[in-house]
């Protein structure tokens, strides 16, 4: 039997612990998942875990898997575009299409990959053995700015900053249709979908709150360009909230239109700035990436501003 640990960074607080692991174990299914749960594979301090129990940030779980063939993640040599890095941290704007970190479908190539690589064995060990560094994700056809952790310290330093909203998070979207207003909140929960377990949903039931700012930069005929800024930091979040008030993201087949539009297959959404306090100095950081290419060549196709 191999022993597995898992973090519970601020974003997953709240979580049911089946969920989590779904999200962590890379290769396993749900239904082995639960397998592990009801033969008391995970724990905590020796406690036995239910597959129904809700996950608190900063708990550590124990897990007993069972011996396994999968070989260990290796260093790759994938570009990076570091934007900041020091002795505690590093802050790269990911292109567009690479995955963060190593998940069924996607077992290496990843952000992750490319991490241990550059910084050899100098990454956080909270993320778990298939995160490392890892304080926070974007998706895979998200661009934009990501911060991994080089220690234990600084990674918990930058998650609380998370939990408790002090770590500023904004985005740049173009979303379908033209807003009324010039800005706004969408606060509503966020939840697995009741019946696509892939997709979230707004919903009531086993949910966590969501909060979401929007101001609207710039408006073209059928479309706006957007920023969005994060209070908190669900799965999807911006997408879901967007196209929850009826302006889901351009290119975005999850959560809208069935087909590419603007020449753009996956959502129009890059991570422009990062605001946080440097865990060690007490200086606030605040990092800014341009836009990039794929964006900026959509702006165009938009036309003339209203």
């Amino acid at each position: 039997m191999d022993d597995f640990l898992i973090n519970v960074t601020a974003e997953e607080s709240g979580e049911r612990i089946d969920a989590l692991l779904s999200h962590n174990l890379a290769g396993y299914s749900r239904s082995q998942i639960q397998r592990l749960l009801e033969q008391g594979a995970v724990s905590i301090n020796g406690k036995v875990l239910k597959k129904n129990y809700r996950c608190i940030a900063g708990e550590i779980y124990d897990i007993l898997l069972p011996d396994t063939t999968e070989l260990p993640l290796e260093p790759q040599d994938i570009p990076l575009d570091i934007v900041y890095e020091d002795n505690d941290l590093i802050v790269v704007n990911k292109q567009r299409g690479l995955v963060v970190h190593p998940a069924p479908g996607h077992p290496d190539s990843t952000l992750v990959n490319a991490l241990l690589f550059h910084c050899g064995d100098s990454l956080s060990g909270i993320g778990g053995q298939r995160r490392p560094g890892i304080v926070h994700r974007i998706d895979k056809d998200t661009s934009g700015l990501i911060i991994a952790a080089k220690n234990d310290f600084a990674h918990q330093a930058l998650s609380a900053q998370l939990s408790d909203h002090s770590l500023c998070r904004e985005y740049e979207a173009v979303v379908r249709g033209c807003f009324k207003d010039t800005c706004g909140t969408v606060n509503r929960p966020i939840g697995r979908h009741p019946v696509d377990r892939k997709r979230m949903a707004v919903t009531e039931k086993n949910s966590k709150p969501a909060v979401t700012h929007w101001q609207l930069l710039a408006s073209y005929k059928g479309y706006s360009h957007i920023l969005c800024r994060l209070e908190t930091g669900r799965t999807h979040q911006i997408r879901v909230h967007m196209a929850s008030i009826g302006h889901p993201l351009l290119g975005d087949f999850t959560y809208g239109a069935p087909s590419p539009d603007k020449g753009l297959e996956g959502q129009c959404l890059h991570a422009r700035r990062l605001r946080f306090v440097h865990p060690r100095s007490g200086e606030q950081i605040l990092l800014e990436t341009p836009l990039p290419a794929y964006f900026a060549a959509v702006l165009d196709r938009l036309g003339p501003q209203l």
